[in-house]
């Protein structure tokens, strides 16, 4: 039987019964059509999740009576933080998708001066909403017991300048020096640059270098840009991480 994880952003408590927050209710009632005593798993992004079972299922709601708390220890040892500049459409979707899947800590979209996206007011509001959701997916998919942050896009000059206390590396395939040669930060955390579909310009990769961020190659072949923080995120997390 499918045991379903649902994220739900609300308190959370062994023994005690919860209703399920209408975007939930919508997805394991109306999409999975569960039915009462069909067990679930549900967490709020604080890094366990909570056994139950549905209950009080009606045409518009639905609770969960939750047994028991499961803490999970599934999460990476590094802290990576990934700034993506954003690109079009299903590719800003999946590198988001497959970053959360891989483990990353937190993603930062990037404006930069080759990226072609133009997000204001509303649409940008409304897109940020969609990544959000589409972390929050790749978690519950994942197994993860939380769910990183999609944080409000910025530009990627004002982002490097702002990165400190962390190993900070920047993609960039004319580099020839692999990640394998640098140390494992004592702290775990890492800041990784990726560059839009038509790559940084050279002034951004110097502004990057000038603020500490360290050209890095993941071999000779040239990298989509949402290709390239799967690959990444896994070749740290095969040096320092769980992999």
């Amino acid at each position: 039987m499918r045991i379903p994880r649902i994220f739900v952003d609300i308190e959370l408590a062994e023994n005690s019964k919860v209703e399920l927050p209408d975007s939930a209710f919508q997805h394991v009632c109306k999409v999975l059509r569960l039915k009462n005593a069909h067990p679930v798993r549900l967490f709020n992004g604080q890094g366990g999740q909570y056994h139950g079972e549905l209950c009080d299922v009606e045409k518009r709601s639905a609770c969960v009576q939750l047994s028991h708390y499961e803490a999970l220890q599934n999460e990476s040892p590094l802290k990576v933080t990934i700034g993506q500049t954003l690109s079009r459409g299903e590719r800003m979707d999946y590198a988001i998708q497959k970053a959360v899947e891989s483990g990353a800590y937190e993603i930062q979209p990037l404006f930069s001066t080759r990226c072609e996206v133009k997000l204001q007011d509303n649409r940008l509001e409304k897109r940020l909403q969609h990544w959000q959701q589409v972390a929050i997916s790749a978690a519950e998919q994942s197994g993860r017991g939380i769910v990183p942050n999609i944080k409000p896009p910025m530009n990627l000059i004002d982002w490097v300048a702002s990165c400190n206390d962390m190993l900070k590396l920047t993609l960039h395939h004319h580099s020839a020096k692999p990640v394998s040669q640098y140390q494992q930060p004592s702290n775990n955390q890492i800041a990784l640059l990726i560059g839009p579909e038509g790559g940084l310009t050279e002034q951004e990769v110097e502004t990057a270098r000038t603020h500490g961020f360290n050209a890095i190659a993941l071999g000779p072949r040239v990298l989509r840009t949402e290709t390239a923080p799967v690959v990444a995120l896994t070749a740290l997390n095969l040096l320092w991480g769980d992999v």
